[in-house]
């Protein structure tokens, strides 16, 4: 990722065509942050809180259940705007950049 920072109301969006298991890491990325996996309705499973990477092996952050969408934002985001497990995804696509 290599940025040092996120806009405060921004994230990326990972939709898998199937269900998915596994989990990420946070190789070269330099800020914490929140991840929400989601079923194919859009409804979250499970939030994470993910840390830089700081040396190898990178740590795998895994939800340990089978998704099909995921958010990443800012950590502490999902908390401070009331988001948790049960809620539903929502968002509006931009062009990155």
């Amino acid at each position: 990722m290599d940025r040092r920072s996120l806009p405060a109301k921004a994230g990326m969006v990972f939709v898998f065509p199937e269900p998915h298991r596994g989990g990420f890491w946070m190789k070269d990325t330099l800020i914490p942050l929140d991840i929400a996996f989601a079923d194919g309705r859009g409804r979250i499973l499970r939030i994470l809180t993910m840390q830089p990477c700081r040396r190898d092996p990178c740590r795998v952050y895994d939800p340990g259940i089978a998704y099909r969408t995921t958010l990443e934002v800012n950590a502490g985001s999902f908390r401070r705007w009331g988001v948790r497990a049960g809620g539903r995804l929502a968002f509006r696509a931009t062009r990155a950049g």
